[in-house]
């Protein structure tokens, strides 16, 4: 009987201890380390982004099989000379989205309680996509532009398996163009023209001939002052003024994402909320894409024949900068036929 419990006692003992080295080496196994791959890879190296507007650049990098979540950051920011770059390492106010905008916002408060200013530098890394963000900036002038040959930098990414770097990214912004489309030249920032030409437009002129988009009207912005509007203007070959009532079919209350709207004999003019459009979000104000703003202006006659003749002037734009803005469409050849035949 004594035999038998000594031999209990010599197993017990045995799975005792077997279980307490077998916890003493799981404790002591390292964790898992996420590894870095050498198919992963920027697949742009150069970057032009215009001044004052946000500019995101995605799908710019693949991560092959480096295992996730990875870390990013920009080191060794630089003058392409050589020399450091505090304009763009610094950090600076910009506008942030805190809840999505969605076009349904029903006053300038409303949109305005959506964004919160932080600070950041004017060009970050995104820290876990790689992707790069250039920032609109009211103090943007300070940034090499073209024809400069623009700054130089090199990205680390790294997770717990270790590091890798990317080395000698090009920077080299283009001039601000507070609208688009633009008739400022990109590298120069000049005027290579007056005015740019409406998007589509399907209206007769009193000589009875189709007025084109690319010479018989032109579109003009002004910005006139620093606060947060948009007037329309129409005028004649003459640069009078043309009423905007004669354009009756427009949708004005919903012809742009705008407030307080007024409408006289010579203007009609929104509050509204700046970039135009505030985001790339398809909504009723825009695009189908979202990028571009769109208005259209309508009105109906009856031609020859007791035709209806559904006439329109469209224009798809962008504003980046704050201001209040007036956009006129100019009759340049001919007078547009309001009236029936």
């Amino acid at each position: 009987m004594m035999k038998n419990n000594i031999n209990l006692l010599r197993i017990f003992l045995t799975i005792l201890i077997g279980g307490i080295v077998l916890s003493s080496c799981k404790k002591n196994l390292p964790e898992e380390r996420l590894s870095i791959a050498n198919d992963s890879q920027y697949i742009q190296y150069l970057y032009q982004p215009v001044l004052g507007r946000n500019s995101l650049f995605a799908n710019n990098f693949q991560y092959g099989n480096s295992s996730r979540p990875l870390d990013f950051k920009i080191v060794n920011m630089r003058t392409f000379t050589g020399e450091p770059a505090p304009e763009l390492t610094n950090n600076y106010p910009v506008l942030v989205w805190k809840t999505a905008y969605n076009g349904t916002e029903k006053s300038l408060n409303e949109i305005n309680a959506k964004r919160v200013i932080e600070n950041h530098p004017l060009f970050e890394v995104r820290p876990h996509s790689g992707e790069f963000l250039m920032w609109a900036a009211a103090n943007s002038n300070m940034i090499k532009a073209q024809p400069d040959s623009g700054y130089v930098f090199d990205v680390e990414m790294s997770n717990s398996g270790g590091r890798k770097y990317y080395q000698n990214f090009r920077l080299r912004p283009l001039r601000e163009r507070p609208y688009e489309p633009s008739n400022l030249d990109p590298v120069t920032g000049q005027g290579t023209s007056v005015s740019v030409n409406p998007t589509s437009v399907n209206i007769t002129g009193e000589r009875g001939q189709p007025l084109s988009t690319g010479s018989d009207i032109q579109v003009l912005f002004k910005k006139a002052g620093n606060g947060n509007s948009i007037t329309f203007k129409f005028v004649d070959t003459l640069s009078n003024p043309i009423n905007p009532d004669k354009f009756a079919a427009t949708d004005w209350a919903n012809l742009v994402h705008g407030f307080n709207m007024i409408k006289d004999a010579t203007k009609v003019k929104y509050d509204v909320a700046y970039p135009i459009p505030l985001s790339a979000y398809p909504t009723k104000y825009t695009t189908l894409s979202g990028d571009q703003a769109r208005i259209v202006f309508r009105f109906n006659r009856q031609a020859f024949g007791n035709v209806l003749q559904q006439c329109f002037l469209a224009f798809n734009f962008n504003i980046y900068e704050k201001g209040d803005w007036e956009v006129t469409f100019w009759f340049k050849r001919d007078k547009p036929k309001f009236d029936n035949d």
